[in-house]
């Protein structure tokens, strides 16, 4: 399919705000319009989460992984026998993504690396004729979510990210009704994160081990020493590679709030929290965060993640003039009148993993490549929220942010957490 692709028009690109507007609802139309017999090629980039991406992926009709890719030569080859017991055909198991890319027979990369390579990997990957799936958060950093935008488009590329709650059904009919008025004129939004983790413990320096190439696993990172306790997961609780829980899980209750509220960027951000939990590990993140973003017409967003107690108040509830709505980690609803009386109940079991792979399929299908329910510049403005919640909290003030695209105002030392540093040579290049 790579080469037809290349060789057509894609149609001509309008306003990205314009143009996402309302997609996620056509999605299950879209994807029943495509003729599934188009076979599309992937390599999968990144074997934790993307594991369950290569089976489930390879599973969808018309589609082939060729490639299972990690930078620890173990987990690759663990995950191409896991590919083949699922769909009886075996992917090739690679440690470099860049024969990924190399490959005319490809069509996409699906990106589930570590955080700190998502942009990168995905800007070199448009400029490499693919399109992208890449995991949440889309970006390390504010500016990589920018420079994603502007790769996307460039290289006329679809590229989605792996919010999937937004391809639920029952979760696209919630949004319906609250876009409808079903509570009035919703003003705030509360989400709410909970686990149970531990102690990430003191690492020490450390010999990198035989089956790792901890070099490409740093990638666009400055250079750090091997240190025992980072790879494979506990990079999300540093800031150098990683975006905390916040990141890691909080994106996907805020891309719903912010969706359900019909905001796109916060005039003001404060966060407060720290390490509470445990005290006197490595982990720089917080455990323990609450965080408030104001939006223009007296609209707010609050979310609370305690990674260190599963007691909690819920997952989403959007607050109106004329009511709520509660929305479960599932897409299911409940709606209340303003007396707190049960008016309608919606259960679901489908978050929209499938759902969301079908939408990614038939962009690249009916080459639509802004036909995507989570396309960049939505999965951008979601990730922000995240990266500006960690810059307060970092900084420790509130944040006044430009409600035209998010950049913080008046605040040199804030703003200069808007990018990073990279390793010579690993610049982004749109």
């Amino acid at each position: 399919m790579s080469a037809t692709l290349d060789r057509r028009n894609f149609l001509q690109q309008g306003a990205v705000s314009g143009a996402c507007a309302g997609l996620a609802v056509s999605a299950g139309r879209a994807a029943a319009q495509t003729d599934t017999n188009s076979k599309v090629v992937l390599g999968v980039m990144g074997l934790s989460r993307g594991r369950s991406l290569a089976v489930n992926f390879a599973r969808r009709p018309g589609v082939e992984i060729k490639y299972v890719c990690d930078v620890d030569s173990n987990r690759a080859g663990a995950a191409a026998e896991l590919v083949r017991g699922a769909v009886q055909k075996k992917p090739q198991a690679i440690t470099d993504f860049r024969n990924i890319l190399d490959d005319k027979a490809v069509d996409g990369l699906v990106c589930a690396a570590p955080n700190h390579w998502h942009a990168p990997a995905t800007i070199l990957a448009c400029a490499a004729g693919k399109h992208v799936y890449v995991e949440k958060p889309c970006s390390h950093n504010p500016q990589e979510g920018e420079w994603m935008i502007q790769a996307a488009r460039k290289h006329r590329r679809a590229v989605q990210v792996g919010t999937q709650r937004r391809s639920g059904p029952s979760a696209i009919e919630a949004i319906q009704k609250l876009h409808g008025g079903i509570i009035g004129r919703v003003y705030l939004s509360r989400a709410w994160y909970n686990s149970a983790r531990g102690s990430i413990g003191n690492g020490q320096p450390a010999d990198v081990p035989s089956q790792l190439d901890y070099e490409l696993w740093q990638g666009p990172a400055p250079r750090t020493p091997y240190r025992s306790n980072v790879v494979h997961y506990n990079w999300h609780w540093r800031w150098h590679w990683g975006n905390g829980e916040l990141g890691n899980n909080g994106v996907h209750t805020l891309d719903l709030c912010r969706w359900g509220l019909n905001v796109d960027f916060p005039t003001q951000v404060n966060s407060s929290g720290g390490r509470y939990h445990f005290r006197g590990d490595d982990q720089e993140t917080p455990d323990t965060h609450a965080v408030a973003f104001t939006f223009p017409d007296d609209r707010q967003i609050t979310w609370e993640g305690l990674s260190c107690n599963r007691h909690g108040g819920g997952f989403i509830t959007f607050y109106g003039d004329g009511g709520t709505l509660e929305l479960d980690s599932n897409g299911g609803y409940r709606v209340f009148n303003l007396g707190d009386k049960l008016v309608e109940e919606q259960s679901s079991t489908r978050r929209g993993d499938t759902e969301h792979m079908d939408n990614f399929l038939a962009a690249i299908r009916n080459e639509k490549p802004l036909a995507l329910n989570t396309e960049i510049a939505e999965g951008h403005k979601s990730t922000l929220l995240c990266h500006l919640g960690n810059i307060s909290q970092r900084v420790g003030r509130t944040l006044d942010c430009d409600s035209a695209n998010g950049h913080i105002q008046n605040d040199e030392e804030a703003m200069s957490l808007w990018q990073r540093d990279y390793a010579p040579g690993w610049v982004p290049q749109v």
